[in-house]
């Protein structure tokens, strides 16, 4: 990614990325080493994103839109907010309610009643909420990367052996736990669709 927009010019064609990594915690620029409280066997890489330390894994679909601001129109703030609406649309397929929580970027779910809407939460509120999209971007030269992570199936337990995104006892989610079956191949075809949609120009 970083190679990628380093080397573009003001006509390289915008791309989106998809995959799904290994066991891995990433640490942000922003990353302090007691949120990571046991790795144990899983590495820590150090990146240049925004944000503190999160897992990646099996059963996640990680999202690297890689965009030039600038061609697109808008600023960083309304970037973010696009990001975070495609996967609001996207849980909304699966007829769950995702949640900003204001100055914790990302999306939540109510645990009790994952469809229920409810008033958004207050800053650092996560009473009743579970994490199931973790963001993470960078910005250079007015050109993105790094991107967004939606849980869908996976094995939930490395994210105990941290504090996520920097919140202690953060409880994170995936579909799966909160009832919804899919696949990983839907999940990132309907992802890839709303973010294709909503980053357009």
């Amino acid at each position: 990614m970083q190679a990628f927009t380093e080397a573009r010019g003001p006509d390289t064609p915008d791309e989106l990325w998809v995959c799904e990594h290994p066991p891995t915690f990433t640490q942000g620029l922003a990353g302090k080493d007691d949120h990571l409280l046991a790795p144990g066997d899983i590495p820590v890489v150090q990146t240049n994103r925004g944000g503190q330390v999160t897992y990646h894994g099996p059963g996640q679909v990680v999202a690297y839109p890689l965009l030039d601001l600038k061609r697109a129109g808008y600023f960083v703030k309304e970037y973010v907010y696009r990001i975070e609406e495609a996967v609001i649309r996207t849980l909304w397929e699966y007829g769950v309610t995702g949640h900003r929580v204001a100055g914790a970027p990302g999306i939540y779910v109510r645990l009790a009643d994952p469809a229920g809407h409810g008033v958004s939460p207050r800053d650092g509120q996560f009473d009743g909420l579970g994490k199931i999209a973790a963001l993470g971007i960078k910005v250079s030269r007015h050109c993105t990367y790094h991107g967004v992570a939606l849980n869908v199936a996976m094995d939930l337990e490395p994210f105990g052996r941290i504090n996520p995104c920097g919140y202690a006892g953060l409880e994170t989610v995936d579909l799966s736990k909160i009832g919804v079956s899919t696949s990983w191949n839907d999940a990132a075809a309907l992802l890839a669709g709303k973010l294709q949609a909503l980053l357009a120009p």
